[in-house]
């Protein structure tokens, strides 16, 4: 069963306002729901601005018991609920439902403690990714994974989209460095995946929550492992190595690789960011498919990537404001992702599937994958209300996407039904 969001007339739109923020009012100071028009327009997108959505509603709850209320409002007026961190991600994860409630975590911005023996730290989800590492400085600890935008991007956003960064060929992603999540399923009730232990009662679905982009469950706090600060650097093959004579001097080198995506608004006005892994032995590859592919399209591509993890962030420079550079521009990002996986790679490796990647989704993954994914959803959160029309596509579009790519005559996947 799938809730109904009906958005056909501008005055079924209006009603559907006037009842969620009526039943909102009861949940929240009147301060933290928003629903004018100029309320509501920076929350049309995250950091993939290519596509935009307003949403119904704004809610930025302050504690859990206004979170809970927020959610079991929404189950019972079966109102969509798009959970939002820092608004950073780069596939669209965040972007809003046109008849449903953005959920804003920022005001969840709390460190709870930071544990040197234990070498844990517990957040709130919309602390700050750098923050962690901050707080656990005067430790000799910090926070291992390290996304581009860690100066801004939340904890309860790396979970959601399993973040990694630079350092996630020696400490792994997320998933790797989390130990509990806590957080409330779309009913409003509380839930907990994971532990603070080794063994975790009941089944072990930390590994299915992180990454889940905000479809199965909405994250408040989570409990982070720590790692020593290294103090010693070891290069092999490298044909040049200088290492930091200080902390400023080691900021000063990683800042070229952080400040890579921002650099690029120099040379143009707009960029995608592409996700996409491969094997490492087909780096090679990738990187003359691109050359090629930027002549097909016409459009120049800057390659940002982490290798050691095979993880590819190609850049491809367009305007937006052209809006066939901009068709060009998702041609040639399906392109990229659709390449990756005929090397061996996959189509995200930590920026998501949000709505960027639905199209490559169908050619990664088989109908009967999909369904498999369809259930997990259908468990957590069967009316579908938490982030819909995310991730998981839809066999029709799925027979779509096909009949736009036909291959020596034939379509993908021949065995899916078509409508």
């Amino acid at each position: 069963m799938q809730a109904s969001f009906d958005s056909t007339t501008p005055q079924a739109r209006a009603e559907r306002q006037r009842q969620v923020v009526a039943a909102l009012t009861a949940c929240v100071p009147s301060h933290a729901l928003l629903w004018q028009p100029e309320e509501t327009v920076p929350y049309e997108c995250d950091g993939l601005t290519a596509y935009r959505e307003r949403p119904l509603v704004v809610v930025l709850p302050e504690t859990d018991a206004q979170v809970a209320a927020v959610l079991k409002a929404c189950h019972a007026l079966q109102v969509p609920v798009v959970a939002r961190g820092a608004g950073t991600g780069l596939s669209g994860g965040a972007m809003p439902h046109a008849m449903g409630v953005t959920l804003s975590l920022a005001k969840f911005n709390r460190i709870v403690a930071v544990d040197p023996k234990s070498r844990t730290a517990t957040v709130q989800c919309g602390v700050r990714n750098l923050a962690i590492s901050e707080a656990a400085a005067p430790y000799g600890l910090y926070y291992a994974p390290d996304p581009s935008s860690q100066i801004a991007c939340t904890i309860g956003g790396n979970v959601a989209e399993n973040s990694g960064g630079v350092h996630c060929l020696k400490y792994g992603l997320t998933l790797h460095n989390v130990l509990r999540v806590k957080g409330y399923t779309v009913e409003g009730e509380p839930v907990e995946f994971g532990g603070l232990s080794l063994e975790a009662a009941g089944l072990d679905l930390l590994s299915v929550v992180v990454g889940s982009e905000g479809m199965l469950a909405i994250t408040t706090e989570v409990t982070v492992k720590l790692v020593p600060k290294p103090v010693l650097a070891r290069a092999a093959g490298a044909t040049r190595l200088e290492v930091s004579k200080d902390e400023a001097q080691r900021l000063r080198f990683w800042s070229g690789r952080k400040n890579a995506f921002p650099a690029s608004g120099r040379i143009s006005p707009d960029y995608m960011c592409m996700d996409s892994t491969i094997p490492r032995k087909r780096l090679a590859d990738i990187l003359l498919a691109i050359q090629a592919m930027e002549q097909q399209y016409g459009l120049r591509c800057a390659n940002v990537f982490h290798a050691g993890d095979g993880n590819l962030h190609p850049l491809i420079l367009f305007d937006a404001n052209d809006p066939d550079q901009l068709r060009r521009c998702e041609l040639f990002g399906a392109d990229i992702l659709e390449t990756s996986v005929r090397l061996g790679g996959t189509v995200t490796g930590e920026h998501g599937v949000g709505v960027e990647k639905l199209n490559s989704m169908c050619v990664q993954f088989s109908p009967e994958e999909r369904e498999q994914m369809a259930s997990l959803k259908a468990a957590f959160d069967p009316l579908k209300l938490l982030n819909p029309g995310k991730v998981i596509p839809t066999l029709n579009r799925c027979a779509e996407y096909g009949k736009m790519h036909v291959s020596r005559g034939l379509l993908p996947h021949p065995d899916l039904p078509r409508f």
